[in-house]
C-alpha cells in the first residue's frame, strides 16, 4: 500500500503542485511578459506577481531564471513560436 502511494506520488507532474494562478503567472512568465504586464493582464499588482512567482518557482523547484520558461514548455503550459 505504501509502495503504491510512493510510486503514484513520483508519476505526478509537478505542475499539479501549483495552484491556478501559480500556472497563470507561469504561462505569462514563460510567454516573456513582465511582472508589470502580467498584474495588468490579471489585474494584480506587479508585487503579488512577484509573490505568486516566487511561490511558483519554489513549488517546482527551480531558481535560475530560465528554468521556469523551460518548465512551462516541457509541460504543455506554452509552447514555442
Amino acid at each position: 500500500m505504501i509502495d503504491d502511494y510512493i510510486s503514484e506520488r513520483q508519476r505526478a507532474s509537478p505542475l499539479d503542485s501549483l495552484s491556478r494562478r501559480e500556472r497563470q503567472i507561469l504561462q505569462l512568465v514563460a510567454e516573456g511578459k513582465s511582472s508589470a504586464e502580467a498584474a495588468a493582464m490579471l489585474f494584480l499588482s506587479p508585487k503579488t506577481v512577484d509573490t505568486y512567482r516566487s511561490r511558483m518557482i519554489t513549488e517546482i523547484g527551480h531558481c535560475r531564471r530560465a528554468e521556469p520558461v523551460k518548465f512551462a514548455i516541457q509541460h504543455g503550459v506554452t509552447q514555442l513560436d
